[in-house]
C-alpha cells in the first residue's frame, strides 16, 4: 500500500491536504526560476496560461536550448567550453527544428529518402520527364527541394534556347518585337508544374485544419495533467490517469510547426510537476524514472554506434529520428542521471555533427574543382567568340565544338552557391556572343545565296529555252555545259533548293529523253544486245550449283562479266537489267553471301551500265541519291542516340534498350555499305 493511501487512513483527508501542500512548497523553492522562464515562454507563444504550481528543472528543455548553465560553479568555464557548447546549441537547433518540420506532417520526413539527381547535367526533356516522375509517385509534401532545383534548372536551360531562337529570328529579318516561340516540352513542363503546385495546395488545406484540431487535442491534454496534482483520490488511481494522458499525448497528431517546442515544453514541464508530486510515492515515480533511463542508454548506445558510421548522411539522418525519441517519446530520469546521459548523448551528437561538417568540406572542395572546369569551358567558349571564320563548313565545325563545350559545362557538375550566379551569366554571354556571330555571318550568307538562285534561274531559263531544239550536236553540248555550271553555283535558300531543282531536271530531262528515244529507235547495236542478254537471263536461271559456295559464286561472277561485255540495251529496254538484278538476288539468297557483298557485285554492274551512257545524267543522279541516302541514315542514328538519353536509370537488358542499340547497329552497318557505294561511283569521275 502507498504512503498516500496510509496518510488518508490515519489522518483523514485534511491531513493528506496539508502534507501534500508541504511537499509544493519544498519544491518550488528549489525552482523559482525555472518557474519564471516557462511563464516567459508560454506568454510568448500564448499556448497555455499557467497557474503558478510546483515546478521541477527540465532535462527536455536542455534537449531543445542545450544545457542552461546558470550556477555559479559553470560560470567560470573556459572560453573553449563555451564554444563548444555553442556548436553543440547549433547541431541540436538544427536536428529540432527539422524534427518540429517532420512533426507538423509526418510525410514530409521522406524527402531524406528521395534520390536527389544530377539536374544540372539533364536536357529539358529530361527534366519535364523527372519532374513528372516526382509528382506522379512521391509524396507531394516531400518533394519541395526537388522541384525547386529541377525548375531552376529548366527555366535556365529554356531561358538559353529562347535566346539562340530569338537571335535567328531577328538574323532571318524579323523584328524582335515579333518574336514568339512555342515548345512542346516547356508546355509539357508547366503542366506538370501546375499540378504539383494544385496538389500542394490541397495537401495544406487539409492539413491546416487537422493541425488545429490536433493542437487543441494537446491544450486540453496539458489543462488535465495541470489538475493531477490537486485531484483528491487514490495516487495509483491518479497515475493510471497520468500513464492514459500521456498515450493520449503521444499518438495526437501533428500540430502547427510554430507550436511545436513550445507545446512540447509546457506539456513536458507538468510532467516533470507530477513526478515532483510522486516524491509521496517513490515506488511508481523510481519505476518510471528506471524504464526511462534503461530507453535512454540505448538510444545513447545507438548514438555512439553511429558516430563510428562511415555514411555520415545515413547516421545524421537516424541522430535526428533518436533526438525526436528522447524527447517525445521518453519521460525524464532521476536527477543524479540527468547531465550525466545528456551529455553522454550531446558528445557522440557531436561527433556525428563533426564528420557531417567535414563531409561538407569534402563536397565543396569537389564543387571548387567543378568550378574550375566550368571556367576552364567558358574560356574555350570565349576563345571560339575570337576566332574570325569564314565559311559555312567552318562555322559548322564551330557550332560541334560549341555543342561539346555545353554538354561538357552541363555535365561537370555543381558550383560553389556564391559564384553560381555569377558562372552561369559568363556562361550564357559566351553562349549569346557565339550566336550573334553565327548568325551575323549567315544573314550574310543569305545575301549570297539569292545571288545564286538568280544565277540558277537564268540556267533554267536557258535549259527550257533549248529542250526542243532540233540541233541534236549543239544542243547535247549546251546542256552538258549549263549542267556544268550548276553544280559549280553555290546554295542557295532551302526553301528554294527543291523547287527550281526539279525545274531545271524537267527541262534537261525533257532533252535527253528525247535524244534517248531517237538514239533507240535508230541503234540496232543496242537491239542486239538485248537480244543476246535475253538469251543469256534465261541460260542463267537455269545455273546448276556445285556445292562448293567460293566455286558457285565464281560461276555466278562469270555470268555478271558476260552480261556487261554485251553492252548497253536501248534505252525502252532497260528493264532487262532489273530482271537480271532480281535472279542474282536469287542466286546469291541460295548460296547465302553476305547480303553487302551482294549489293556491291549487284551495285559493280549497275556503274558498268551507266558509266556507258551517253550522257552522266544518270551517273550524276545516282550518285545524288545516294548522298542523300548517306544523311537520311545519319540523321536517323542521331534520333535513336538521342533517345537513348532519356532512358536514364534503364539497364542495358532492358527490351526497349536492346531495340534502340540493334537499330543503330542496322543502320551504322548500312550506312558502311552507301559509303563504300560513294567512293565507288565518285572513282568515275
Amino acid at each position: 500500500m502507498s504512503e498516500l493511501d496510509n496518510l488518508q487512513k490515519a489522518e483523514g483527508k485534511e491531513e493528506i491536504k496539508t502534507k501534500i501542500s508541504k511537499a509544493k512548497k519544498k519544491v518550488k523553492s528549489d525552482n523559482t526560476s525555472l518557474k519564471e522562464d516557462i511563464k516567459e515562454v508560454t506568454h510568448e507563444h500564448a499556448i497555455i496560461d499557467m497557474a503558478p504550481t510546483v515546478e521541477t528543472p527540465k532535462e527536455e528543455i536542455q534537449s531543445t536550448e542545450i544545457v542552461n548553465e546558470t550556477s555559479d560553479s559553470k560560470k567560470g568555464k573556459e572560453s573553449k567550453d563555451e564554444e563548444s557548447n555553442n556548436d553543440n546549441d547549433e547541431v541540436i537547433n538544427e536536428i529540432e527544428d527539422s524534427n518540429a518540420e517532420d512533426a507538423e506532417d509526418e510525410g514530409h520526413k521522406d524527402r531524406h529518402t528521395i534520390e536527389v539527381k544530377d539536374y544540372e547535367s539533364m536536357s529539358l526533356d529530361a527534366l519535364s520527364i523527372e519532374l513528372e516522375k516526382l509528382v506522379k509517385n512521391e509524396k507531394i509534401q516531400a518533394i519541395k527541394s526537388h522541384v525547386e532545383q529541377i525548375n531552376n534548372e529548366f527555366k535556365s536551360k529554356f531561358h538559353i534556347l529562347l535566346e539562340e531562337k530569338k537571335e535567328e529570328f531577328v538574323s532571318n529579318g524579323g523584328h524582335e518585337m515579333d518574336f514568339y516561340y512555342s515548345s512542346p516540352v516547356q508546355k509539357h513542363f508547366k503542366d506538370v508544374y501546375k499540378t504539383y503546385k494544385n496538389k500542394l495546395h490541397e495537401h495544406y488545406k487539409g492539413l491546416e485544419q487537422n493541425l488545429k484540431q490536433n493542437l487543441a487535442d494537446k491544450l486540453e491534454i496539458i489543462e488535465e495533467l495541470k489538475g493531477l496534482i490537486n485531484v483528491e483520490e487514490n495516487i495509483n488511481t491518479t497515475y493510471k490517469h497520468f500513464k492514459e494522458l500521456q498515450e493520449r499525448w503521444r499518438i495526437t497528431g501533428p500540430i502547427p510547426r510554430d507550436k511545436y517546442n513550445t507545446a512540447w515544453n509546457t506539456y513536458h514541464h507538468h510532467v516533470e510537476m507530477f513526478y515532483d508530486f510522486l516524491h509521496l510515492n517513490r515506488d511508481l515515480r523510481d519505476l518510471d524514472f528506471k524504464h526511462n533511463l534503461e530507453k535512454k542508454l540505448k538510444i545513447i548506445e545507438r548514438a555512439e554506434e553511429l558516430a563510428q558510421d562511415d555514411n555520415v548522411m545515413r547516421a545524421f539522418r537516424e541522430l535526428q529520428e533518436l533526438h525526436k525519441m528522447w524527447k517525445e517519446e521518453l519521460g525524464p530520469v532521476d536527477r543524479e542521471h540527468r547531465e550525466e546521459i545528456w551529455n553522454r548523448f550531446k558528445a557522440s551528437t557531436r561527433i556525428i555533427n563533426d564528420k557531417r561538417q567535414k563531409y561538407y568540406q569534402e563536397i565543396d572542395k569537389v564543387y571548387e574543382k567543378n568550378l574550375e572546369k566550368k571556367l576552364e569551358i567558358i574560356s574555350k567558349l570565349e576563345s571560339l567568340n575570337i576566332d574570325e571564320v569564314n565559311s559555312h563548313s567552318n562555322w559548322q565545325k564551330k557550332i560541334k565544338e560549341v555543342e561539346i563545350l555545353r554538354e561538357a559545362f552541363f555535365n561537370a557538375g555543381k558550383v560553389p552557391g556564391k559564384v553560381n550566379e555569377d558562372t552561369w551569366a559568363k556562361f550564357k554571354d559566351a553562349i549569346r556572343t557565339f550566336n550573334k556571330n553565327k548568325n551575323a555571318f549567315y544573314k550574310g550568307l543569305k545575301k549570297e545565296q539569292y545571288k545564286n538562285l538568280q544565277k540558277k534561274l537564268e540556267l533554267i531559263q536557258i535549259a527550257e529555252d533549248n529542250k526542243d531544239n532540233e540541233d541534236i550536236e549543239t544542243t547535247t553540248a549546251l546542256m552538258k555545259k549549263i549542267q556544268s555550271d550548276w553544280k559549280k553555283i553555290g546554295h542557295v535558300p532551302r526553301k528554294d533548293s527543291d523547287k527550281i531543282w526539279k525545274q531545271f531536271k524537267a527541262a534537261c530531262n525533257h532533252f535527253f529523253d528525247k535524244l534517248h528515244a531517237t538514239k533507240n529507235a535508230a541503234n540496232k547495236v543496242e537491239i542486239d544486245a538485248y537480244n543476246e542478254k535475253n538469251v543469256l537471263l534465261e541460260s542463267f536461271k537455269n545455273l546448276k550449283f556445285s556445292g562448293d559456295k567460293e566455286v558457285d559464286v565464281l560461276a555466278i561472277k562469270e555470268v555478271i562479266s558476260q552480261w556487261k561485255s554485251l553492252g548497253r540495251v536501248p534505252y525502252d529496254k532497260r528493264y532487262i537489267e532489273g530482271k537480271f538484278n532480281k535472279l542474282l538476288d536469287e542466286l546469291f539468297s541460295k548460296l547465302k553471301v553476305e547480303k553487302n557483298e551482294v549489293e556491291l557485285i549487284k551495285f559493280e554492274n549497275k556503274l558498268e551500265v551507266l558509266s556507258n551512257e551517253d550522257d552522266n545524267r544518270n551517273l550524276d543522279n545516282e550518285r545524288s541519291f545516294i548522298r542523300k541516302k548517306i544523311d537520311e541514315i545519319k540523321s536517323q542514328i542521331n534520333q535513336l542516340e538521342n533517345n537513348l538519353q532519356f532512358f536514364t536509370n534503364v539497364k542495358d537488358d532492358n527490351p526497349l534498350v536492346k531495340e534502340v542499340h540493334n537499330n543503330i547497329k542496322g543502320h551504322k552497318d548500312s550506312l558502311k555499305l552507301w559509303k563504300t557505294k560513294l567512293s565507288k561511283i565518285k572513282e568515275l569521275y
